[in-house]
């Protein structure tokens, strides 16, 4: 056989071979796809109804740490009072919700990548729905975050704000909201998920205000973060 023959039966067989499931180097190769679920109950907030409408009506213009320190009578935690502009306490829950990403599991398809310390990760969308709502209030526009597995807390400085979920009205059940990324949220996802090695959380903040003459929240809201995207090397 001469040796332009072999040449030519060797890139037969790297090509063939490579049909067969080899990974390029520089190709996407496996979907991505993350659905992790999210709950806000105010049920969790133990308000005391009478406590609250009491704390509501308190006038705060010149004792502005009535509203805290009455807050400790409507709910145990998780709730501040605080001095609204119209001159009376409000009170603030914190909406503060976490789930675990572990990619390496999650997508057994990674496990093809395991000799490398990363992957490349192409995000085509990021989107919320709701299966379920029965609040009687507003849900206002939700940040969504990453942070290693050790942080649960959005305001943690380690959680990364990578984008907003757009506000969800009183028993609306939106579907595929796109989260409305920040200037580096995209990247910051991206090269969180590239070390997928290491597990880390999807975090989801918000605060419910009410204020006086505005209904205590009340009810359950189930909500899915969805990623899709693309992984290879």
């Amino acid at each position: 056989m001469t040796l332009i023959s072999s040449r030519v039966g060797l890139l037969a067989m790297v090509a063939a071979v490579s049909g067969c499931g080899l990974i390029s180097s520089d190709v996407t190769d496996f979907d991505i796809a993350l659905n992790k679920d999210f709950a806000i109950d105010t049920g969790t907030y133990q308000v005391d109804q009478a406590s609250a409408t009491a704390l509501l009506s308190t006038s705060c213009t010149s004792m502005p740490t009535a509203c805290m320190t009455g807050a400790s009578n409507v709910c145990p935690m998780d709730c501040t009072g605080t001095c609204a502009a119209s001159g009376t306490c409000e009170l603030d829950l914190d909406v503060s919700l976490y789930q675990m990403v572990d990619l390496l599991n999650d997508q057994s398809q990674l496990k093809a990548f395991n000799d490398r310390p990363i992957i490349k990760v192409t995000i085509d969308t990021v989107t919320f729905s709701v299966a379920m709502n029965t609040l009687n209030v507003a849900t206002p526009a939700m940040d969504v975050y990453v942070a290693p597995m050790s942080i649960m807390d959005p305001k943690d400085s380690m959680a990364k704000k990578i984008g907003t979920i757009p506000a969800v009205a009183a028993g609306a059940t939106p579907t595929d909201s796109e989260v409305q990324f920040t200037a580096t949220g995209k990247q910051d996802l991206i090269a969180t998920m590239g070390m997928f090695k290491t597990p880390f959380n999807v975090l989801v903040g918000t605060t419910l205000v009410v204020t006086n003459g505005t209904p205590v929240p009340m009810g359950k809201l189930d909500g899915t973060v969805r990623i899709i995207g693309h992984a290879g090397l």
